[in-house]
């Protein structure tokens, strides 16, 4: 599937801002974050970049400017955007949607090609490269691509306690090659890669929710029934999401045949668990392809450098779909939110920029921390909010600390909704079981 945006607006001005952003992160990295007591899991992710050709400013081959590896990254910056197809041209980012694998947290989302660091792996960048290469048939090594520099490093940690997974390192790579990339997709970890524009990642039009069944984990203690009952309650849980649009997508084969099997084999008792537990879409609907959770956390630094700077004014806080407990998070979050707001706005020291997060990780700005915020704050949904710790936890000058401003103080009052929400029911419940009690009681006494 391909689209051209040739007659985008804001294409012109894009290439030139997202220029100026790749030289800034060049000139100014984002320092190393040790992995924390008890936690030796490193993981490493590449963001990949590239300039499709519009139409109407398609380059002339013989034009075409050679990347000079030898050259600084500076300067093949500079003439690779010096280019009229460039600087008139549409910059994608490339993204990957996992295949399905049982136990696997994350399979089935939108990520950027990466995984887990190996002991061969010389460093974080070198786990970044190898997994690009091994899951998508990427080499990020070539004379056509430039290493530009890193995204904030953070620690991810799982959901409902204070157990760090790993830290994560986001490594921005630009492929200055005319042409699309040849793609070999590894179907044990990938389903399909998809090119998507960065005019859609910013526009508000593509912002979305994405609704999270959040009683997944009462399937192994309280059974369906349970689940059911919870759902009924509570609703979904809805996280901030970007709907993407695609100007080039590749499925793999291979996870077709066995997407298709599975639907041939599967129990009429299986579709019908599936249908009431997982769908939200209609049953000949394919879901839409969103980008939330960890992996817009990990562009949310990045985007917001680019314009129309309005990232944090499109973000939501995550909530629930369930009136009554959607009122209660809004009332007893209304002031953490505003303040946690003003403290983005107006704390950012290392850029000017605003920064977004969501509901899970964040890539935030540089911030004292103080000794009774708590370090291991986590998320819901499968993931904790992303830290981004700095090279020490004891820097004299305040400046490598870093910590979820937007959502500090959030999941706690969360939890504490929950509570009042489920007392809330069943005083409600146990007031309408009285009542029917009662009149029934009455009725017996009149036919007496």
């Amino acid at each position: 599937m391909q689209a051209d945006n040739s007659t985008s607006p804001q294409t012109p001005a894009l290439s030139s801002s997202l220029h100026h952003v790749l030289l800034d992160l060049y000139q100014n990295t984002y320092p190393h974050v040790p992995n924390p007591p008890q936690c030796k899991k490193r993981a490493s992710v590449a963001l990949v970049l590239r300039v499709r050709p519009t139409y109407k400013h398609r380059p002339d081959r013989s034009s075409i400017i050679a990347n000079d590896t030898s050259a600084p990254v500076t300067e093949q910056l500079n003439n690779f955007f010096s280019q009229p197809w460039v600087q008139n041209g549409d910059p994608e980012v490339l993204f990957i949607k996992r295949a399905s694998r049982v136990g696997d947290r994350w399979t089935g989302h939108v990520a950027l090609p990466g995984g887990k660091r190996d002991p061969e792996d010389a460093d974080d960048r070198a786990a970044a490269i190898r997994e690009a290469w091994e899951e998508v048939g990427l080499d990020l090594t070539t004379d056509d691509c430039i290493y530009v520099g890193n995204l904030p490093e953070r620690i991810v940690t799982s959901s409902w306690g204070s157990v760090p997974l790993m830290v994560l390192c986001p490594y921005i790579f630009l492929l200055t090659g005319c042409d699309s990339p040849i793609l070999e997709l590894q179907p044990d970890e990938v389903a399909s890669t998809h090119w998507v524009s960065l005019n859609v990642l910013l526009s508000p039009s593509s912002r979305t929710v994405e609704h999270v069944d959040m009683t997944q984990r009462l399937a192994s203690t309280g059974g369906l029934m349970a689940r059911l009952a919870s759902r009924a309650m509570m609703g979904y849980m809805q996280f901030s999401a970007i709907s993407l649009t695609p100007t080039e997508s590749l499925q793999c084969s291979v996870n077709l045949k066995r997407n298709l099997a599975t639907a041939q084999t599967s129990t009429w008792l299986q579709k019908l668990k599936s249908t009431l537990c997982n769908s939200q879409h209609g049953p000949n609907q394919a879901p839409p392809l969103l980008l939330w959770g960890l992996t817009l956390g990990i562009l949310a630094d990045f985007l917001d450098m680019l314009p129309p700077h309005t990232a944090v004014q499109l973000w939501k806080y995550p909530n629930f779909t369930s009136p009554d407990l959607r009122l209660i998070v809004n009332i007893l979050t209304y002031r953490l939110r505003k303040r946690n707001m003003h403290q983005v706005k107006f704390g950012a020291r290392r850029r000017p920029s605003n920064t977004a997060i969501d509901g899970e990780t964040a890539a935030l700005p540089v911030v004292e921390v103080h000794e009774n915020d708590d370090r291991n704050q986590v998320g819901i949904g499968g993931l904790g909010v992303g830290r981004y710790y700095g090279p020490s936890d004891k820097s004299p000058d305040g400046s490598a600390y870093a910590v979820g401003i937007m959502l500090r103080g959030y999941y706690q009052r969360i939890r504490l909704a929950l509570y009042i929400f489920v007392a809330w029911r069943v005083a409600m419940g146990s007031a309408a079981a009285f009542y029917v009690w009662k009149y029934l009681r009455s009725r017996v006494t009149i036919g007496l």
